[in-house]
């Protein structure tokens, strides 16, 4: 009987913002750091600590190296858009970063607040996480292979963590794919 009144909910499936929502918010962000921070999660799949950790010396053109990453390998590399690595060359440039100097030197707690303001720019709630999920649903709807989404996106070691990210497929996203397949 207690087991039952002290049992966990089954988790909710995440909201994704679709992609049109995701440019919205990145283009009503007028600060260029915010702006980066929130495409280099949003576009590249990096986690909100990734970002953060990032330094000046991490960066070759559309390839960033991420030391001690999350699942625990020495290093892993990020791939971005030329135009993002374009934009982030540019900030770099501006603000005379190099080294090992931190590239976005703020707190976690502040970047989580960040990107709650970003997403309330257009209504919507917005968690640093959400941005990571939309990379890899993005990617899939897109039709990436899930490999791919899985081991270069979101640099995960098994594909069952990935599907945790993907969001769920609405009924006119799946008669869309069957009509791409077969009609």
């Amino acid at each position: 009987m207690l087991k039952k009144l002290f049992r966990p909910g089954k988790l909710a499936q995440w909201q994704i913002p679709e992609k049109e929502t995701i440019d919205e918010i990145i283009f009503r962000t007028t600060k260029a750091r915010n702006r980066l921070m929130l495409e280099l999660m949003a576009r590249g799949g990096m986690r909100v600590g990734e970002v953060l950790k990032l330094a000046a010396m991490d960066v070759d053109d559309q390839k960033l190296s991420i030391k001690n990453p999350k699942s625990g390998k020495s290093a892993e590399v990020v791939f971005i858009p030329k135009r993002l690595a374009d934009r982030l060359k540019d900030y770099l440039k501006a603000r005379g970063a190099e080294g090992t100097q931190r590239i976005f030197p703020i707190t976690y707690t502040a970047a989580r607040v960040m990107v709650k303001k970003a997403g309330a720019l257009v209504g919507v709630h917005l968690r640093p996480h959400d941005l990571r999920r939309h990379a890899a649903t993005y990617a899939s709807r897109s039709g990436v292979p899930v490999e791919i989404v899985s081991k270069v996106i979101l640099r995960h070691a098994n594909l069952s963590t990935t599907q945790r990210y993907l969001g769920k497929v609405s009924d006119v996203e799946a008669v869309r794919w069957i009509e791409n397949l077969y009609g």
